[in-house]
C-alpha cells in the first residue's frame, strides 16, 4: 500500500469520526454485536489460518484466540453502558451549587500495531476496548501470519464501513508511512526494539501510546512447591505455542534442593503432554519463519541439553527442550528466548532470588509455584513486572476483569475489561455550575477578604 493510499485512508478515518457516528452507545453496541456473530460465522476459516501460519490446533486456536476475543466481546455488551456512563465526584463547598462529573469520551482515530503470535487475538481484542470506548481504528496486522491478516481484512469489510475500522497489511514500508501520520492513540503490541521506535515516532505528534511488549518472565519455584503440579503447569504455559507466547515462563529459577526432582517430572510432563516424538505431534505447531528458527537454535547449548534438542528444519520444528546447569551469564539469558527452550537455574536463598530477578529488566509476567504464603508475598512485593499468577502459568491474562499490561522494560499501559475502555478513553473533567447562586467573593475589589476566605475553605 502506498503513502498516498495510508494518507487517504486517515483522512477518511479522522472525518468520520467527526461527524459523531462512533458517540453513540447503540451505535457501539451494533458494531460489536456485527463483530461477534461475523468471527463465529468465520471461526473455521480463522482456525484455519492460524494452522497455516503457526500451525496451532483448532483447539488451542479457540482456547488462546478466537474464544478470548468472543469473551472480551460478550464483556464488552454487558457493561458498556455502565463504562460509558458519566461518573460524579465530590463538589467542593466552594463551587456550591454544582454537579462535577468525568466524561469518558473517544480520542478518536486509533492505530492498532499487531505482532504474529497470537495474531487473532492480539489484532481482535484492543479492537473489540476501542470500537466499545467510540473510537474509529485502523488495523495494521503483522506481515509475519499474512493467511490471518487475510481473514481479519475478510471480517473488518463485512462488518464496518471503511471510514470506521480498515486493515492495512505489509512490511516495514507499511508501519513507517503509519507511524508517520497523525493518530489520535496508538496500540502497539511487539518487541522492545520496535515498540522504541513507535514511542519516538508518536511523539512527534504528542500522541499518547499502549506499548505490550514482552521480557525474560521469571518461574519460581519454591521449595514447598508441590513439584508435580508445578512441572504439569509449567509445560503447558512454557511450550504454548511452542513458547512464542509474550507471557510465557523465559526461565526456572528453583530452589537448589528440589531441582532434580523439578527436572524428573518437567521430563516427564512433556512427555504425557506432547508424546515420546513432539514433532510428529499432529497437535504441537512450529516457528512463525527460519529467522526466528535459527535465532532460537543459536540459543541451544548441546551439553546442557536434559530434554529434548532435536529439530526439523523443513517444517520449522524445535521440540519442548530443557536445559540445565544454566547461569546468568549463558547465552540463552541474554535476550527474551521466545521459543520452547527451558532453561533452568537455582538458587539458594530468597533475598538471592529477589536481587537477582530485579537486576534484569522488568518482566512482563512472573509465576512462583510455593505452598509459603509469606515467600509468595515477599516475592510479588519487592520484584517489579506486569502481572502474573501464584501456582499456575498463563491464565492471568484470561479475563476481563483485570487489566493486562507491561510495567518498565515490558511495556505500558493495560486493556482487557475496564480498563482496555479506559485505555482508550480520555476523561473530560466537567464542572456543571448553576445560574440561581453567585458567590461574590471571588471577584475584584478584594477588600480585605483573604481572612474570610481562609476560614471558609477550612470549614
Amino acid at each position: 500500500m502506498t503513502e498516498t493510499e495510508i494518507k487517504e485512508i486517515v483522512r477518511k478515518h479522522r472525518t468520520y469520526f467527526t461527524t459523531g457516528a462512533t458517540l453513540s452507545i447503540e451505535r457501539r453496541i451494533q458494531a460489536l454485536t456485527r463483530l461477534k456473530n461475523c468471527i463465529s460465522k468465520h471461526e473455521a476459516n480463522i482456525h484455519h489460518a492460524l494452522e497455516k501460519d503457526l500451525g496451532k490446533s483448532a483447539f488451542e486456536s479457540y482456547m488462546c484466540e478466537t474464544g478470548l476475543v468472543l469473551s472480551e466481546i460478550s464483556y464488552m455488551l454487558k457493561h458498556i453502558h455502565s463504562f460509558a456512563k458519566e461518573k460524579n465526584v465530590w463538589t467542593p463547598l466552594a463551587q456550591f451549587h454544582s454537579r462535577s462529573y468525568k466524561k469518558p469520551s473517544p480520542y478518536g482515530i486509533v492505530l492498532i500495531m499487531s505482532p504474529w503470535n497470537y495474531p487473532f487475538l492480539l489484532t481482535m481484542d484492543p479492537l473489540v476496548d476501542a470500537i466499545a470506548a467510540g473510537n474509529t481504528a485502523v488495523l495494521k496486522p503483522s506481515a509475519y501470519s499474512p493467511c490471518t491478516s487475510e481473514i481479519i481484512r475478510t471480517i473488518v469489510q463485512e462488518c464496518f464501513e471503511p471510514s470506521y475500522v480498515s486493515v492495512v497489511t505489509g512490511g516495514r514500508v507499511e508501519n513507517t508511512c503509519l507511524l508517520n501520520e497523525h493518530f489520535d492513540y496508538i496500540f502497539f503490541t511487539g518487541s522492545q526494539a520496535v515498540g522504541k521506535e513507535v514511542m519516538r515516532k508518536a511523539a512527534e505528534h504528542l500522541t499518547p501510546v499502549t506499548l505490550e511488549l514482552g521480557g525474560k518472565s521469571p518461574c519460581i519455584v519454591h521449595k514447598s512447591a508441590n513439584i508435580r503440579l508445578a512441572a504439569k503447569r509449567i509445560v503447558f504455559g512454557k511450550y504454548l505455542n511452542c513458547g512464542q507466547t509474550c507471557v510465557a515462563p523465559d526461565y526456572i529459577y528453583c530452589d537448589r534442593t528440589v531441582k532434580e526432582r523439578l527436572v524428573k517430572e518437567i521430563r516427564r510432563q512433556i512427555q504425557k503432554q506432547f508424546g515420546k516424538t513432539p514433532l510428529h505431534n499432529f497437535d504441537y505447531g512450529k516457528i512463525i519463519n527460519e529467522k526466528h528458527f535459527d535465532r532460537i537454535c543459536g540459543l541451544i547449548t548441546p551439553d546442557k541439553v536434559v530434554c529434548g534438542g532435536r529439530v526439523n528444519r523443513a517444517a520449522l520444528q524445535i521440540e519442548p527442550t530443557v536445559m540445565d546447569n544454566v547461569t546468568f551469564a549463558d547465552a540463552v539469558m541474554q535476550e527474551e528466548i521466545f521459543g520452547p527452550l527451558m532453561p533452568i537455574l537455582t538458587y539458594d536463598t530468597p533475598d538471592e532470588v529477589i536481587r537477582n530477578v530485579n537486576a534484569l529488566p522488568h518482566p512482563l509476567a512472573l509465576y512462583i509455584f510455593t505452598g509459603d504464603k509469606a515467600f509468595a508475598r515477599k516475592v510479588i512485593s519487592h520484584c517489579g513486572f506486569g502481572g502474573g499468577c501464584i501456582n499456575d502459568t498463563i491464565i492471568h491474562l484470561a479475563t476481563s476483569e483485570m487489566g493486562f499490561g507491561g510495567f518498565g522494560e515490558s511495556g505500558m499501559g493495560s486493556y482487557h475489561g475496564k480498563d482496555g475502555f479506559n485505555t482508550f478513553s480520555h476523561y473530560k473533567s466537567i464542572v456543571d455550575k448553576k445560574n440561581w447562586l453567585d458567590l461574590p467573593m471571588r471577584y475584584q475589589p478584594y477588600k480585605n477578604l483573604y481572612g474570610k476566605l481562609v476560614r471558609f475553605f477550612l470549614k
